[in-house]
């Protein structure tokens, strides 16, 4: 979906690497799943500041695969050439700001995101309606602003798929409005009041 824009709900992203960061701190390969990435902006919200928390060293072991319908065929190149405008990047704090982004040579209105983030994220065509993975194994999925547009069977077909992509203790973050239904109670467990997100149960 095309709608969103970085930093975009930053405080629950946090609130989410808190408790993702002890199960994946001994691991030599993290990997994550940003579904429904649009442009871009979330997974790379997500890995900067996942890269805040866990430092350099682990963070050369994440692998963040952003997917999306991408219809019209825009998204990847946006992603792989990690190109902004400026404007679009007015809520990342100035700090970050200057850390991770740097002008463009040909544009000054234009900034490109560091190599080490744009190298964690990688683009990959996908439509959830397919029900199928991308890949198992995964430690994290996020997914935003996209299971609203399906009916309730999708959405269960969608979790149910969620939740075998997900390792045993995974976690799997929604939109603060999408509530998980009561059949999936015995798969997952909200792990915080305040968010969505949730821990894989093992059955």
């Amino acid at each position: 979906m095309a709608f969103t824009f970085f930093f975009r709900d930053a405080q629950t992203l946090r609130l989410a690497i808190e408790h993702l960061h002890p199960y994946i701190q001994s691991r030599s390969r993290i990997t994550i799943w940003s579904a429904g990435c649009a442009m871009g902006q979330e997974p790379y919200t997500f890995a900067i500041i996942l890269r805040e928390i866990i430092g350099p060293y682990l963070f050369r072991n994440v692998r963040i695969y952003a997917t999306d319908l991408d219809q019209y065929g825009n998204y990847g190149k946006i992603i792989n050439e990690g190109r902004y405008p400026l404007k679009d990047l007015e809520r990342i704090p100035e700090d970050i700001l200057a850390r991770y982004f740097t002008p463009a040579a040909d544009d000054p209105s234009q900034r490109i995101i560091s190599e080490e983030i744009k190298g964690s994220v990688e683009f990959q065509q996908h439509d959830l309606l397919s029900f199928e993975p991308i890949r198992s194994g995964v430690h994290l999925i996020i997914c935003k602003n996209v299971l609203l547009h399906f009916s309730a069977e999708e959405r269960m077909k969608v979790w149910m798929m969620f939740y075998n992509t997900l390792e045993e203790g995974g976690f799997m973050l929604h939109e603060h409005t999408q509530k998980l239904p009561d059949e999936l109670n015995g798969m997952f467990e909200q792990i915080v009041m305040n968010a969505q997100i949730f821990r894989k149960i093992r059955r």
